[in-house]
């Protein structure tokens, strides 16, 4: 039976925070931007300094993963880590200050992990930056060598190589190359490491069950590191075996995963996900040392063990194996002031630290802030009418969504729905300007982009500012339900253009999609708006539903089994369909309008 983990926390929602406080605290090299709660990175204090004439190396992702990426910021190593909520990836503003903040002259080099998530607000993120003078490269990693060749978007996710990649570009920036340098030894460091994991249990996250997907003497090969499950559970074996089992699928000349062939140099990283002792890691880097040299012919040049890159308190370990030659070892020999890499901590803690102030975009005006009307037309009503119904049963169904998601991703999704939708109406009582609609759906997307994280908060941000943008257009006061539709349609095919996904890639769009077609229809056809979009939010349910039958191309869903996915509905389906029957809902009570016959 599943439980509540126990953890030695205060508040779940600020498990973040809190961990970067006591980060700061026992390190005298690192600082944080004041930025709480919504903007957390982690910087060298000497950030000023080092700015002048080197390139910048920033790395970061969803938290939970720690020491990575905050413990590897120092002299050496990255200049800075942008960290999100617990396995959610941190917000596009929070990525910006980060670049704000530690990047001069020589520019700023990202090192991204291969998630959705990370790779969309980076890339956002890098794309600002670049709008406002910076000069900002970008590496993905994905050293993942679990998966089958790619699937939809999804591709090899970044794991515990990326450590070495940070290393390496840190190291390669600290002698003054030039970004485009620095970027060209990261991105060949990215195409030399693979790495696979192994799971004994699941990690909790903060607040939540423990999931008893996993039985006793059983294990998960090729897990990812956010919870989701593995690529196959297998019976529990001696280590030696798992290792040799690990070694062999990072190295198989079938799948050619990376660039190793007998007589070749290597660097052999074993990474603790969270729960595993000191004693068992070196157990593994025991026996994966010879196995290395006598089954696969290889000299092993280095050896690194601890824990890197985890996944809360998941117990098992993952092995990263990278391509070596004296230039990648020359990187990872050399100096670095990173309190996690395995070197010695060196200076005096001082008494005290204040918060270094958030940096102003460059291009930041003053606007007068947006605010709720003192009286509401009609349609300012039906506006407020609608969001309200939309938001409460995102509210009322944060249970389900985390459910469905413990399934088929990280268990995050209500929780990170329930944020935006409590936001939203937070906002909505102070500073919506209901009787302008175009306004109101662009400050939903800005409520939503401060909370949200992870892919959800993305994704929603990019559907309301292409609405808000496309009603803007309209010369109008008010927005006409064809204009509506039309603003519909746009949306999805922003988040189509920049996620990725389109019909039957099991996500949100399910649901939009056959919405906007059954309303763009009735419309066209004459029907009264209320009733076609009624018909339009019943497709929008049946959609949703569909999802249990789909086959993922995109997000972490990607990397379950079809078997796993066919118990549960996509999440973010159903949290769309659930919002738009909301709305309909409520403005077909208004109006009082039967329900029509079909």
């Amino acid at each position: 039976m599943a439980s509540r983990g126990k953890k030695l926390i205060n508040d779940p929602n600020a498990v973040v925070t809190e961990f970067i406080e006591g980060l700061v605290e026992t390190y005298p090299g690192l600082q944080y931007l004041d930025g709480f709660p919504d903007v957390k990175v982690v910087l060298r204090a000497d950030y000023a300094s080092a700015m002048l004439d080197k390139v910048a190396v920033i790395s970061g992702g969803g938290s939970g993963h720690e020491p990575a990426h905050a413990g590897f910021v120092g002299e050496g190593m990255l200049s800075a880590a942008i960290c999100g909520e617990v396995f959610a990836s941190p917000q596009v503003d929070a990525i910006l200050s980060g670049i704000r903040a530690v990047t001069g002259p020589m520019g700023c080099l990202l090192i991204v992990t291969n998630y959705t998530g990370d790779r969309l607000n980076f890339g956002l993120a890098a794309e600002l930056a670049r709008s406002e003078g910076y000069r900002v490269e970008t590496v993905i990693v994905g050293d993942d060598c679990a998966l089958p060749p790619l699937r939809g978007t999804a591709g090899r996710r970044g794991l515990a190589g990326t450590i070495l990649v940070n290393k390496i570009a840190g190291a390669a920036a600290a002698t003054g190359l030039s970004l485009d340098e620095v970027a060209v030894e990261a991105k060949r460091a990215s195409e030399m490491v693979g790495t696979m994991g192994v799971a004994l249990s699941v990690c909790t996250l903060p607040g939540q069950v423990t999931s008893d997907r996993l039985g006793p003497g059983k294990m998960e090969l090729g897990l990812g590191i956010h919870g989701e499950p593995g690529a196959a559970v297998a019976d529990l074996q001696p280590v030696e075996v798992v290792v040799s089992h690990v070694l062999q699928e990072i190295l198989s000349p079938d799948t050619n995963y990376v660039p190793i062939t007998p007589g070749n140099r290597v660097v052999l990283l074993i990474n603790g996900l969270g729960a595993t002792p000191a004693m068992e890691l070196m157990i593994a880097a025991g026996k994966a040392v010879p196995q290395l040299q006598l089954q696969h012919g290889l000299a092993v040049d280095r050896v690194y063990t601890g824990s890197f890159m985890t996944s809360l308190d998941m117990a098992g370990f993952s092995i990263s194996i990278m391509k070596a030659d004296e230039a990648i070892l020359q990187y990872l020999d050399a100096d670095t002031k990173a309190p996690h890499w395995p070197v010695g901590v060196n200076g005096n803690r001082p008494p005290a630290k204040i918060p270094v102030p958030m940096p102003l975009s460059h291009s930041a005006k003053s606007y007068e802030s947006l605010s709720r009307p003192q009286q509401l037309s009609e349609q300012g009503c039906l506006l407020e009418l609608a969001i309200e119904a939309a938001m409460i049963a995102i509210i009322d169904l944060r249970d389900n969504l985390n459910e469905w998601d413990g399934i088929v991703g990280d268990g995050d999704c209500g929780s990170t729905m329930y944020r935006g939708a409590t936001a939203i109406l937070e906002d909505m009582k102070k500073h919506y300007p209901l009787n302008d609609a175009a306004e109101t759906v662009g400050e939903i997307g800005s409520s939503i982009r401060r909370v949200m994280g992870g892919t959800s908060g993305i994704i929603y941000t990019i559907f309301c500012k292409a609405a808000c943008a496309h009603l803007k257009a309209n010369t109008q006061s008010v927005v006409t339900s064809k204009e509506w539709a039309e603003a519909l349609e746009v949306s999805i095919a922003a988040v189509s253009k920049y996620g990725g996904a389109s019909a039957g890639f099991r996500t949100l769009l399910d649901a939009l999609i056959p919405a906007s077609a059954v309303l763009q229809e009735r419309l066209n056809a004459g029907d009264d708006p209320c009733i076609a979009f009624l018909l339009s939010s019943e497709a929008a349910v049946a959609g949703a539903e569909s999802t249990r039958h789909m086959q993922a191309q995109a997000g972490r869903s990607a990397y379950i089994s079809s078997d796993i996915l066919a118990t549960a509905p996509d999440p973010g389906a159903m949290a769309a369909a659930s919002w738009y029957r909301a709305a309909a809902l409520a403005i077909k009570n208004k109006y009082q309008v039967p329900f029509p016959s079909i």
